[in-house]
């Protein structure tokens, strides 16, 4: 039982201690550690780690060698990975079949197994160690601190990564002062409005009441975004420290943690995490033999986007439907159950515990002026290394697209860069040298969002993109005004007909005219941004529409009512493959006479075709073209 501030440092001084041992070899064992990530359990690392052993233990190894399953290394497109420790080699990409030969040749025989060691592409050659991959040389972690390191579920493996050490400090300060160096740090919310936490702190400090709550707004609910399920599942201790230091600030003696249903990983790990903290005296009365009092509880969200804002989250949480409410008074003065209520998102509070435990100056000292620290971004879309990336504030574009995310794929051409989810916008190459913080991404356009990242090329159509994210919106719209309710159904209903050719140039204006409005009258941020994507591919990519419109043809060949498929009969060999995969039976041999050819080709019958694309990915020669 950790009761007091010394039972506190002696056993993370012990857990300091065997933690370091592991990682350098001084305990005189070998280690293996596996991804637990979401992505890498769901492409079979448990099987792996299971794998590893029962190989283990047949060759007469398992006294010497552990194997253990820590958080996301966020390298996501190179995974399922393996570290072994102390020599820090690192495998990707591991399958079931590589277990036997990684223990044969490298744990027993001390030999890298060369193939499965990562390939740099701008130099050929291959990297041993994680700190050496260009993926990871300009991150540097602050929210995601310790995952990829140490077992979530091991409370002594996150306090020999400093677990409870800004706890610890808090505890020592007043309640103002840990404002104060919240506040000194120049932390924003990472949940995507970028509003100063330590502000909200201090109004829910000066709010006067016999009950006080903090709220964790783990309902992430973008569309590729999976940065507060990482952290969640990576290093759950450190969110849970975080909001103890946000309930001791303000005065509250519970928090609640939000998280939709769809994480139950996540979920799973930081009921672990509750239940290890309360057991070790870390959570409940008296805490450190203080008179600080705090506990912590779950509740589970369905899944509906709109409870990411806060007022519809709060109301979810006391059982009523999820739908928000107009503001003021905002949550701070009256919140959960009419009383004050701090709300901040998962990463807010990961890097809450760093802020107290390091001081607010080195977190400030990272970043630009007006936004502080680092970011996490979940990179996907048309980009080389797909994974969770946390950069500073101020890096560019191009760093995060090229040198982090290895750049496009197939040498595609660069189009764009969504940011900010279905609330954000796209980003051009004309901003690919901007730098990444707050204020500057609304500058040009879009926002930061919760941190989703996703890029595009020139495959990709503009106005296609825009109706995706309608079509999200008019789905999570909870329909409480009739702004987002109404305007949102009838932009999809205009963007619609222009993918599909029907579109007119008055439509176009319609559209304009309809973002304005519902951007001005929506009752919340999620009918209030919604015209983002519209707007901002209107701004960039207003010649895409045009030709919709105009010309009745989609440039990219994603619109399928704008795009037919054509067989090329010089390049076509008459072989019949694209035939036997077509679904609709559209495609029939032909015969015709060009000089110095065969007589015999394919051809499409454009009625039935399903345009599916099964007859492109058939074809061997690059016969089958869009056009």
């Amino acid at each position: 039982m950790i009761n007091t501030v010394d039972k506190l440092n002696e056993r993370i001084a012990a857990c300091s201690r065997d933690l370091g041992d592991k990682i350098t070899g001084a305990d005189g064992k070998r280690h293996i550690v596996l991804c637990g990530g979401t992505g890498c359990l769901s492409n079979h690392s448990r099987e792996i780690t299971e794998k590893f052993e029962q190989v283990l233990a047949e060759k007469g190894c398992a006294d010497r060698v552990t194997v253990n399953m820590v958080g996301c290394f966020g390298f996501c497109s190179q995974g399922p990975f393996v570290k072994i420790y102390p020599e820090d080699t690192l495998y990707r990409l591991v399958k079931l079949e590589d277990v036997e030969e990684i223990v044969e040749s490298d744990i027993i025989n001390g030999t890298v197994v060369d193939r499965l060691l990562y390939v740099e592409p701008s130099t050929g050659e291959k990297v041993s160690r994680q700190d050496d991959i260009n993926f990871y040389k300009k991150q540097r972690r602050v929210a995601l601190y310790g995952c990829g390191v140490i077992n979530p579920e091991d409370i002594n493996e996150a306090l020999g990564m400093g677990a409870f050490q800004g706890l610890r400090r808090a505890l020592g300060m007043s309640r103002q002062e840990v404002v104060d160096e919240v506040l000194a740090s120049g932390i924003r919310g990472r949940g995507g409005a970028g509003f100063p936490t330590g502000r909200k702190w201090q109004f829910a400090l000066n709010s006067e009441n016999d009950e006080k709550y903090v709220v964790c707004n783990g309902d992430e609910g973008d569309p590729g975004a999976f940065m507060d399920r990482s952290i969640l599942e990576g290093n759950p201790l450190g969110v849970i420290e975080g909001m103890m230091i946000a309930g001791y600030a303000i005065g509250a003696q519970n928090g609640y943690f939000y998280v939709r249903a769809e994480y139950p990983i996540a979920v799973g790990r930081l009921k672990k995490a509750i239940a290890q903290a309360r057991e070790a005296g870390l959570l409940g009365k008296n805490i450190l033999g203080t008179d600080f009092s705090f506990d912590c509880h779950l509740r589970l969200g369905a899944g509906a986007f709109v409870c990411g804002e806060e007022t519809a989250l709060l109301n979810s949480i006391m059982g009523k439907r999820g739908m928000p409410r107009p503001r003021p008074p905002f949550p701070a003065v009256k919140g959960l159950w009419d009383k004050p209520t701090i709300i901040n998102n998962v990463e807010t509070l990961a890097c809450v515990p760093y802020i107290l435990r390091e001081g607010a100056e080195k977190f400030a000292s990272v970043g630009t002026e007006r936004s502080k620290g680092t970011k996490v971004f979940a990179l996907g879309g048309k980009v080389n290394n797909v994974g969770l990336v946390e950069v500073p504030m101020g890096t560019t574009l191009r760093e995060l697209i090229y040198d982090i995310g290895g750049g496009i794929p197939n040498g595609k051409k660069f189009k764009a860069i969504q940011t900010g989810g279905p609330s954000g916008g796209c980003l051009t190459e004309e901003f690919l040298d901007e730098p990444i913080d707050f204020d500057n991404l609304v500058a040009k356009g879009s926002m930061m969002g919760s941190g989703g990242a996703i890029v595009m090329d020139e495959d990709n159509c503009m106005v296609d993109v825009a109706k995706f994210y309608m079509e999200f919106i008019c789905d999570e719209s909870c329909g409480k005004c009739t702004p987002c309710r109404i305007g949102t159904k009838r932009m999809l209903e205009i963007l619609t007909k222009i993918t599909e050719g029907k579109g007119t140039m008055e439509d176009l204006q319609a559209l304009e005219e309809l973002s304005q409005t519902v951007k001005a009258n929506s009752l919340c941020a999620l009918g209030q941004t919604a015209a983002n994507p519209i707007n901002s591919t209107l701004s960039h990519f207003r010649d895409e529409y045009i030709a919709h419109i105009v010309d009745k043809k989609c440039p990219a060949h994603v619109c399928k009512k704008l795009m037919q498929y054509h067989i090329d009969p010089d390049k076509c060999i008459g072989c019949g493959k694209c035939a036997k995969g077509c679904p609709a039976n559209c495609i029939e041999r032909t015969d015709y006479t060009a000089p110095g050819h065969k007589l015999a080709s394919m051809k499409i019958d454009p009625m039935k075709c399903l345009k599916c694309g099964a007859c492109e990915s058939a074809c061997r020669f690059g016969a089958i073209e869009k056009r």
